[in-house]
């Protein structure tokens, strides 16, 4: 006999449910053409549901959005702990957000839906509290002088971006990988370059 589950397990769980609804549909049709209603019936709640949890379409929108920038900086955080080096970290880290935004949807979510959807403004928000924030502490922990961080961290995110469109788009992921890990060795203070990723990108 399974535990009963308390009011805030079973808020969670809801929310968590119309969260992984609305994900599939609006990778799967867009924002533009997703309903609320058709989040609703495919989470199996209530509009009443939906609307306690979210203000409305957009917030839905931003909470999916969030979610999967959270989680991207979290596999970033993972690959590169505090006992590595900082330069080998940010390599790593630099390996792990390619890796994590392979996962099917996600760049279409945070790279092409979300700016449109939400503007500019709110997507560098998300950017500088998730991935572009570690970015930018991984630069300054490698010891990256001479230039303004801010403007460095900026350029590198988006060429980061454009790298997991590349993959998305089918382009060889080798050479992605590998291109992307000379520039991050360029710019190193060592001037090393970078090791081989052990990575193996995702099918």
């Amino acid at each position: 006999m399974q535990p009963t589950r308390t009011n805030p397990e079973r808020s969670e769980a809801t929310r968590t449910a119309l969260l992984d609804a609305a994900r599939a549909l609006f990778v799967a049709h867009g924002y533009g053409d997703t309903a609320t209603p058709a989040v609703c019936a495919a989470a199996g709640m209530t509009r009443g549901a939906l609307y306690h949890h979210f203000v409305d379409k957009r917030d839905l929108f931003h909470a999916v959005v969030a979610r999967e920038a959270q989680a991207v900086a979290a596999e970033i955080e993972a690959a590169a702990p505090a006992n590595l080096p900082a330069d080998q970290a940010l390599l790593a880290g630099g390996d792990a957000y390619l890796e994590a935004m392979a996962v099917p949807g996600r760049a279409r979510l945070l790279l092409v839906e979300g700016p449109a959807a939400l503007g500019r403004e709110a997507m560098q928000a998300l950017d500088a509290a998730n991935a572009e924030g570690t970015l930018r502490a991984g630069l300054a922990a490698a010891g990256v002088k001479g230039v303004d961080l801010d403007v460095l961290t900026g350029w590198l995110s988006a060429a980061f971006d454009r790298a997991a469109l590349d993959l998305q788009e089918g382009r060889d992921a080798t050479a992605v990988r590998r291109t992307l890990r000379w520039l991050l060795g360029r710019i190193l203070p060592s001037g090393a370059p970078p090791a081989r990723s052990s990575r193996r990108p995702r099918a």
